[in-house]
């Protein structure tokens, strides 16, 4: 099978619906092709989507961390989200590739700009330091390489007691078959460690093309070893959880933890009928 600004972000509402969402869009100075890429993913149903500025810094030279963009000067108008009578919202997003402890700096005024902060590391050390110290919304997996490292399970549990969210991405399997490999066999492990929990499923799409709808993203999970469910709150109440810990690291840098109450969701039900029951609630500690 084929690979078929500063925000505050509210809570969902709950109701029967499901709220996809794809935080990792690649961001393209091309603005018609970012348009197509945007209007794709409205019509296949997703309702928020992040544009991803990828940032790799070098121990020979000094980069700037790069400045986003405003939303309302890459694209021309917010298409309606297929079966939805509301706009797509569209944030921004910064990951830095790291392979050196320098690359992060972890009081970087310029991180601020963006919605969400990610960080893909690429040694077993910057991976450790990532689960459990690094203040980022996601930790992501590399797709393009075999991982020279094992993932061991002290900071995997790290990462989920502080609310960071591990990410796998599916368009490099799409453009190469070896990429595919990669991308099957380190997801594997990688679910093998966390069993499904705290992670979320993208695109890292850079065409219209590689995008696929939710719920083909949902039977891919199979392949990576999530069950059902945990596919797709991949794609759903995960990615929530993203965007609710990138608020509380932008306000109050705390620690989230959620939880659930029949009182909670009756209450939501009554408010907004429009989006999706939500697994979790959060509460701040």
């Amino acid at each position: 099978m084929p690979f078929s600004s500063s925000h505050v972000f509210p809570w969902p509402p709950s109701s029967s619906m499901a709220v996809f969402m794809d935080l990792n869009i690649r961001v393209d100075p091309d603005k018609s092709k970012l348009q197509r890429l945007i209007d794709t993913a409205a019509h296949l149903g997703f309702s928020t989507v992040a544009l991803n500025y990828v940032f790799e810094p070098s121990t020979k030279k000094k980069q700037e961390i790069p400045v986003p963009t405003p939303i309302s000067e890459l694209i021309g108008e917010l298409p309606v989200v297929q079966g939805r009578s509301r706009p797509i919202r569209v944030l921004n997003r910064l990951t830095v590739v790291t392979s050196d402890a320098s690359h992060f700096r972890p009081n970087a005024a310029e991180y601020r700009r963006f919605d969400l902060l990610a960080v893909e590391p690429t040694t077993e050390k910057l991976f450790h330091a990532a689960c459990m110290s690094y203040d980022v919304d996601i930790v992501c997996i590399s797709v393009t390489e075999k991982l020279p490292f094992f993932f061991k399970r002290a900071p995997i549990n790290g990462a989920v007691d502080r609310g960071v969210l591990f990410e796998l991405s599916y368009a490099a399997a799409i453009r190469d078959s070896t990429r595919r490999r990669y991308t099957i066999a380190n997801a594997v492990c990688l679910m093998e460690t966390c069993k499904g929990k705290n992670v979320i499923l993208s695109s890292a799409a850079e065409k219209a093309l590689e995008l696929r709808g939710p719920y083909d993203i949902i039977n891919l999970g199979s392949l990576f070893g999530l069950s059902d469910e945990n596919s797709k709150a991949a794609v759903s109440s995960s990615c929530r959880s993203v965007l609710l810990h990138a608020e509380t690291r932008k306000t109050a840098s705390g620690i989230i933890s959620t939880s659930r109450t029949d009182q909670q969701e009756a209450l939501q039900d009554q408010t907004d009928p429009g989006d999706e029951p939500s697994a979790k609630r959060p509460k701040h500690s």
